[in-house]
This record gives structure tokens, C-alpha cells and sequence, in this order.
């Protein structure tokens, strides 16, 4: 692969991971609660689900997903279903400061269940699995062994889809400060609860 086609990829995935997303919005309602540092479990959790997006796509199941409806069709109602339920949780969560989350649920969740969080997310959309498969052809040089290419264009991804998921993070963590009584952290909730529920019941009526 040469330079110029790196860089390229690099500036076109830089701009699409940076668009918000459930996988940033929940990075950032991590990190807001819970402080950037365990919120890196999250965006870990977010950058492995893309990582296995990214193997299966280069495996062939991207290509086999465009084709079964089926298929495609089954994991979309799985992933929405999972999105509105993540959403409407959001929207039940306790109106208490983030100063009282951070004391009563940070001690009491581990490192594992944020990771789940951020997986579940990430790997929540079948229709990444298609854009893996139709991002990567464009990219990769037909003349030179292919295997070590999609490492390189795996890898960028995941520094630049860790480093920029750890920005919103930090920025949540930031943002705490606006959240300290009831009545803005409800409206938070209810915010990041109702994209959730949106994005869940946009993927539920999406087309491949």
C-alpha cells in the first residue's frame, strides 16, 4: 500500500468515525458518569466490536449479508431491538447527580460491564458489515499481498476509532460539571435515551 492511498484512507476515516454516533454518545455518557479513565473499557469494548466487524467483512460475511435478506434482516431487528432497549433504559436511569453516580455506580460496576456496553453498541449495526466490505476494496492494492494491507487499514482504524472515542470521553467527563442536580441530569438522560431509541428504530426501518 502505498503512502499516498494510507493517507487517504486516514483522512476519510478520521472524518467518518468522528461523526456522532451511538457508539460516541455512549463513550461520552461513560465518560460523564463514570470519568474518562473507566471509560476506556467502553471504547475498547466499541474499537473490538469494530475489529471483528472488520475480520468478518474481510472473511467474506459482508458479501454473504448483501446477498442473504434474510440474514440481514434478522441482525438489523437484533441490533435495533438492542439500541431502543439501551434507550428507553437511558431514559428510566435515576435523576441524581453525576457526583452520586460516580460515588454508587462506578464502585459497583466493574470493568467488563462498560466493555460489554460499548461491544453490544458497536457491533449493534449489520450495515457496517457492508461498509467494510465496500470501503476496504478501494483501498488496497491489487499487485501486493493482501493479508498484511487489511492489517494496516484494521489497525489505523482502531487507533484513530480509540483515540477519537476517548476525545468524547474526555469531553463527557468535561461536561460533568453542567450535571451536578437532578434536573439537568434527567434531561441528559432523556437526551442521550431518546437518540438511542431514534437510532434503534432508524436501523429497524433501514435498507441495505
Amino acid at each position: 500500500m502505498s503512502l499516498h492511498l494510507w493517507l487517504a484512507y486516514t483522512g476519510i476515516i478520521i472524518a467518518l468515525i468522528a461523526i456522532p454516533g451511538p457508539s460516541a454518545l455512549i463513550s461520552m455518557s461513560h465518560g460523564l458518569r463514570y470519568g474518562a479513565s473507566r471509560a476506556t473499557a467502553t471504547v475498547l469494548g466499541g474499537v473490538s466490536a469494530a475489529m471483528i466487524l472488520m475480520s468478518c467483512s474481510a472473511l467474506g460475511l459482508g458479501a454473504i449479508l448483501a446477498a442473504s435478506t434474510t440474514a440481514f434482516i434478522a441482525l438489523k431487528i437484533v441490533g435495533a431491538v438492542y439500541l431502543i432497549w439501551l434507550g428507553i433504559a437511558s431514559w428510566r436511569s435515576k435523576d441524581m447527580s453525576t457526583a452520586e453516580q460516580d460515588t454508587q455506580e462506578a464502585s459497583a460496576l466493574g470493568w467488563f460491564p462498560l466493555f460489554r456496553k460499548g461491544f453490544l453498541v458497536g457491533i449493534s449495526n449489520p450495515k457496517d458489515l457492508l461498509f467494510f466490505a465496500a470501503l476496504f476494496p478501494n483501498f488496497i492494492d491489487t499487485s501486493a499481498p493482501h493479508a498484511l494491507q487489511l492489517i494496516i487499514l484494521a489497525v489505523t482504524w482502531a487507533v484513530f476509532d480509540f483515540s477519537i472515542m476517548f476525545i468524547y470521553a474526555c469531553t463527557g467527563r468535561r461536561l460533568s460539571g453542567l450535571f451536578s442536580n437532578p434536573r439537568r441530569i434527567k434531561l441528559f438522560n432523556r437526551s442521550t435515551g431518546g437518540i438511542f431509541i431514534l437510532a434503534g428504530t432508524t436501523l429497524a426501518a433501514s435498507t441495505r
